[in-house]
């Protein structure tokens, strides 16, 4: 349940940054946003809980900028970084929750 709350706070997250976006994004914004998506991508193979949706999302980013559509590929960068921090956040939780399902 924790884990669904997480997910739709990351993806709400995301969303919200594009609303405040007035200018057309460039190259070097899509470098900027990759670059913080692949970070959070690294932190959570780290922990081992990679989704598939962040590497989807990571996909479509690098296939858009490779179009020049740099708006498209900055949306789907901050994606992948929110999935990514989601599943972060899902690894940690998840590793102490075990406690709680143990019967003292």
């Amino acid at each position: 349940m924790r884990t669904r709350i997480l997910v739709r706070l990351a993806v709400l997250l995301s969303l919200g940054g594009f609303a405040t976006a007035a200018m057309a994004a460039s190259a070097d914004d899509f470098k900027a946003a990759a670059a913080k998506a692949e970070a959070a991508m690294k932190q959570a193979n780290a922990l081992k809980n990679q989704w598939t949706t962040t590497v989807d999302a990571m996909k479509a980013a690098k296939k858009a900028a490779d179009a020049g559509k740099f708006d498209e590929a900055v949306k789907h960068a901050h994606e992948a970084e929110a999935l990514a921090n989601a599943s972060v956040a899902q690894a940690k939780e998840q590793a102490t929750a075990w406690h709680d399902a143990v019967v003292h």
